[in-house]
């Protein structure tokens, strides 16, 4: 009977831990900085108690338990980046927004009072934070591209010297490119919309973060982009950038 009941714990406690949502601590020499991926595009950054949501879609539920948003980044006009239903059910009346104008010109008085509408290349000072956006874009450019050049922002968030890059809908540009010294970065990899699995290896390999998590990475026919393969190819080539694969959907 005991061998039993020990096995049950152990069976129902493996379930509960594949279970758990994954959160990342990660040192950035100023302090911990907190990661939890939510789902696609949308995740959260903790840090010197202060919490920033990138893209938060999912509804409230997805946020259970997470602190209240301090900044809201949005990236761009798409419902699986700017959900204003899921801001609605957030306490976000007080939170500062950083969006693209595109999405400034959308948002509710509510939020616009608290919103600085960033072009790329514009960045902005904010509580422990130095908040920059960055051009993202499909290429080849044209008027019909899904993601044209302007419209939407990837962003990097420095702390002190430690630098977040955060994609966005984008494929490899020569702004990424151009990248300098970022330690951690989140690259969308999602057919036909953004870049392949090899374009955002090769985009990766190119600025050389320290850390990268592929994520955004649903095609438009719902399968899901081989994050394995991604990974391969970049420690084929450079075995020093460290990436981690997380469960985003």
């Amino acid at each position: 009977m005991k061998y039993l009941s020990f096995i049950f714990l152990l069976f129902f406690g493996m379930t509960n831990a594949q279970n758990t949502p994954t959160i990342d601590t990660l040192a950035t020499g100023h302090g911990p900085l907190t990661i939890k991926p939510i789902k696609h595009a949308s995740l959260v950054l903790g840090f010197n108690n202060k919490t920033i949501y990138v893209d938060p879609t999912g509804g409230k539920e997805a946020y259970k338990d997470i602190a209240k948003p301090d900044i809201i980044l949005i990236t761009d006009i798409h419902p699986d980046h700017y959900d204003i239903e899921t801001i609605k059910a957030l306490d976000a009346s007080n939170t500062i927004f950083m969006v693209p104008k595109v999405v400034y010109d959308q948002l509710p008085s509510t939020y616009r009072k608290n919103a600085i509408d960033l072009n790329n290349r514009q960045g902005v000072h904010r509580l422990d934070f130095y908040i920059e956006a960055v051009a993202m874009y499909n290429v080849p450019e044209s008027p019909n591209a899904y993601h044209p050049k302007g419209r939407g922002n990837g962003y990097v968030i420095n702390i002190e010297n430690f630098n977040i890059y955060i994609s966005g809908d984008t494929a490899v540009t020569s702004e990424m490119k151009m990248l300098l010294d970022i330690n951690l970065a989140f690259v969308c990899m999602n057919e036909p919309f953004t870049m392949t699995v090899k374009e955002a290896a090769q985009g990766v390999l190119a600025f050389k973060p320290n850390i990268v998590y592929p994520y955004h990475y649903r095609n438009k026919d719902k399968s899901l982009s081989d994050i394995k393969a991604f990974k391969a190819l970049v420690l084929k080539e450079n075995i020093g950038i460290e990436v981690r694969l997380r469960d985003w959907y």
